[in-house]
């Protein structure tokens, strides 16, 4: 991963709480001859001094296959990004470039029975739709969970290894920093207002 010094996050809080935002990850195994992906909301979880990533995936496809056979896996969590502009600075010598963030974990993952598979179902869903309305967890009909949860297995990655690339004009001076952030609100497009958000955050 793109990764110079000036880019590179290593507050773990201000990871978790990316990608706690973020819930959205591709999960990448490899089953030969080519690697396989696959796109999965994750929560973080810490027991003592190890991290987790938990989560839950169809039975029966490739990448189920890939991870069940080999269980060393990389997760990718990512922003959107916003394209900035080298008519944006006052240095002649500047070429137009991405602002974006991105978190790539290492980690084994393992798979879990009915009840784990049942208990991650329950806490992705109140974590990420809610654990008091009408569509909560708890107002499932069981016999439609038992009916379905056959087809998914639920599983636990621990975290062997975080790189965190947060891409926000680092490299530039505050007075460029802040009129990349003016120039983004002005222009609007998709994901500025996002890295615009972030790189306000940076500077503080």
């Amino acid at each position: 991963m793109y990764s110079p010094s000036y880019f590179i996050e290593t507050d773990t809080q201000k990871i978790f709480a990316f990608i706690k935002e973020h819930a959205m990850a591709t999960v990448v195994g490899c089953n030969q001859p080519y690697a396989v992906a696959t796109h999965l909301p994750l929560l973080v979880h810490e027991q003592g001094d190890k991290i987790y990533l938990q989560g839950h995936l169809m039975r029966h496809t490739d990448h189920y296959t890939a991870f069940a056979n080999n269980g060393q896996v990389l997760v990718i969590f990512n922003s959107v990004p916003a394209y900035i502009s080298a008519g944006w600075s006052n240095t002649p010598a500047t070429a137009s470039t991405v602002n974006y963030i991105a978190i790539h974990i290492n980690g084994t993952i393992k798979f879990t029975d009915y009840a784990g598979t049942a208990a991650v179902l329950q806490k992705i869903t109140d974590e990420l739709i809610g654990a008091n309305g009408a569509d909560a967890y708890t107002n499932i009909p069981q016999p439609y969970i038992d009916n379905n949860i056959k087809a998914i297995v639920g599983f636990a990655i621990e975290v062997v290894s975080i790189k965190a690339t947060f891409k926000l004009s680092q490299n530039k001076s505050q007075t460029e920093q802040l009129n990349i952030i003016q120039q983004l609100k002005n222009r609007n497009n998709f994901g500025d207002a996002f890295i615009a958000e972030k790189m306000i955050a940076n500077l503080k």
